[in-house]
């Protein structure tokens, strides 16, 4: 409709254009018998400013034309004027508008949790096995006590499968350093895992790891767990390792530390503080029913477990959007020789919830488009 009024309004204005002029040639070539409405001033008072002299107060035929032309050709550019400011009107009023832009998606952000248990530690090198496996993209990584030293090997840019070379050739002789005999606040000092990790890492601190990491501890005089995310990443391990009275506590500064695990298990509340949208959890934690307690450590470490049952179900329900409990039940958490057992549970059990995975990320990612 408006095209088609566009048109009719072009072919009103040319009609309108070659009517004056029409009129235009007829003024010019024949003078027009209407008389002159102009006002004049008397003849006897009128003068040529030129010469001084009274004007013809009988005007030619020619001058009458010239000025009846002059009339008409204002006429002419008037109406085009007026026309001209319609068509102008008309084309303001269509405004163009701009296709849609497309919505750029946000990236989600992946956090890996990854909980404490000594021995049953290695297990998380296979979840992250099964992880990369599948594509899982892990942006940042928090740990706690044995899950602290898998995190930080990880976060530094190793894949599961040179954790794994790492795993299997370890010596666990290599971490363990007995304490002086007249010394009673712990069984080992922790000082050689520390020595080990940051030969490993090449004396990386924490903030400079190839992914964001953060490594969990206690206070141990305000019984407050604490995030570690800068400094030396072999000692923020240890004291995130040192369970109360097999590991002598770490002193930083002024204050004294402990094991993260008492105060949270599987730092998920933490991943999402360092920014997780999304957050994966490995809790490898024994279950009381079904925990072996063949030796003194196993009994402290069941302690531990029971103890934090209630915080670490607590922090899941509420923070980890993923849970990967790897099939643990036979393995003690002081054997350090079922390894590769762990690594194999490990990658069983991301294999196993891989589709729970794929499907929430996907709703995630639908979510913040």
């Amino acid at each position: 409709m408006a095209s088609i009024a566009g048109r009719k309004n072009r072919r009103g204005v040319h009609h309108t254009r070659v009517a004056f002029a029409r009129a235009a040639w007829r003024i010019c070539l024949k003078p027009s018998s209407k008389p002159d409405l102009k006002p004049r001033l008397n003849p006897d008072q009128q003068t040529d400013p030129q010469r001084g002299q009274k004007p013809d107060r009988h005007p030619s035929p020619l001058s009458l034309s010239r000025r009846h032309f002059s009339l008409a050709a204002a006429s002419t550019v008037l109406a085009a004027c007026t026309t001209a400011g319609t068509q102008t009107t008309d084309n303001k009023s269509v405004t163009a508008t701009p296709p849609p832009s497309a919505k750029t998606q946000r990236p989600i952000r992946v956090g890996l949790a990854l909980g404490g248990g000594a021995a049953r530690g290695f297990a998380h090198i296979g979840v992250i096995k099964g992880l990369e496996a599948r594509n899982i993209q892990v942006d940042l990584i928090t740990g706690t006590s044995a899950g602290s030293v898998v995190a930080a090997l990880y976060a530094s840019g190793l894949n599961g499968f040179a954790l794994n070379k790492l795993a299997l050739t370890m010596d666990e002789a290599s971490i363990s350093d007995w304490a002086m005999p007249f010394r009673n606040r712990g069984i080992l000092q922790g000082v050689a895992l520390q020595n080990f990790l940051n030969t490993t890492l090449r004396d990386r601190p924490i903030e400079k790891m190839a992914r964001p990491l953060g490594v969990v501890s206690t206070d141990l005089r305000t019984g407050q767990a604490i995030l570690f995310q800068r400094g030396n990443t072999g000692i923020a391990v240890r004291a995130s390792c040192s369970i109360p009275s097999i590991f002598e506590p770490v002193r930083i500064a002024s204050h004294e530390y402990v094991d993260g695990g008492l105060v949270s298990p599987v730092p998920a509340s933490f991943a999402r503080k360092m920014g997780a949208d999304f957050v994966i959890a490995v809790d490898i934690s024994s279950r009381p029913e079904t925990a072996p307690t063949q030796s003194q450590f196993d009994v402290l470490m069941q302690t531990f477990t029971i103890m934090g049952q209630s915080i670490k179900n607590y922090e899941l329900e509420k923070y980890a959007d993923i849970v990967i409990r790897p099939n643990l039940n036979a393995m003690s958490s002081s054997d350090f020789t079922q390894r590769n057992a762990a690594i194999l549970a490990g990658e069983e059990a991301a294999a196993k919830i891989f589709p729970e995975i794929e499907r929430k990320l996907a709703a995630a990612r639908t979510a913040t488009a």
